[in-house]
């Protein structure tokens, strides 16, 4: 079964940038018939959407990050970024990278945490002034 793995977490200082990773292993089919999503979670709050990648790079972002964050990925490596720019302190959660095949659609971006069928453990971002 799929797995993945986040990296890149960490304690940073509002203002700051970072950029987390996500590897896709045991893979069922390419790398490039997923679409991949990210969510984060605070304590005491649902997992909320962040963004989200078709399987021809097309992207979706949140109202609340579209100004400050971007998703990338690089098929070769069956990895997807989340690249993070100006964090402030709401930013601070557990950020989790999920994955799903999507075999009728390459441009098609899912939004919802039930339509993906695979999670990583997740990362931690803490922001501080």
């Amino acid at each position: 079964q799929e797995q993945l793995v986040e990296s890149g977490g960490g304690s940073v200082q509002t203002g700051a940038s970072l950029t987390l990773s996500c590897v896709l292993s045991k893979l069922t089919w390419r790398f490039s018939d997923y679409a991949m999503g990210w969510f984060r979670q605070a304590p005491g709050k649902e997992r909320e959407f962040v963004g989200a990648i078709s399987r021809n790079g097309l992207t979706y972002l949140a109202d609340s990050v579209r100004d400050r964050f971007s998703i990338s990925k690089r098929d070769a490596d069956a990895t997807v970024y989340l690249h993070l720019t100006s964090i402030v302190a709401e930013d601070t959660a557990r950020y989790y990278c999920a994955a799903r095949l999507s075999p009728l659609s390459e441009r098609q971006t899912f939004l919802q945490p039930y339509e993906y069928n695979f999670w990583g453990p997740g990362t931690q971002v803490t922001a501080s002034s």
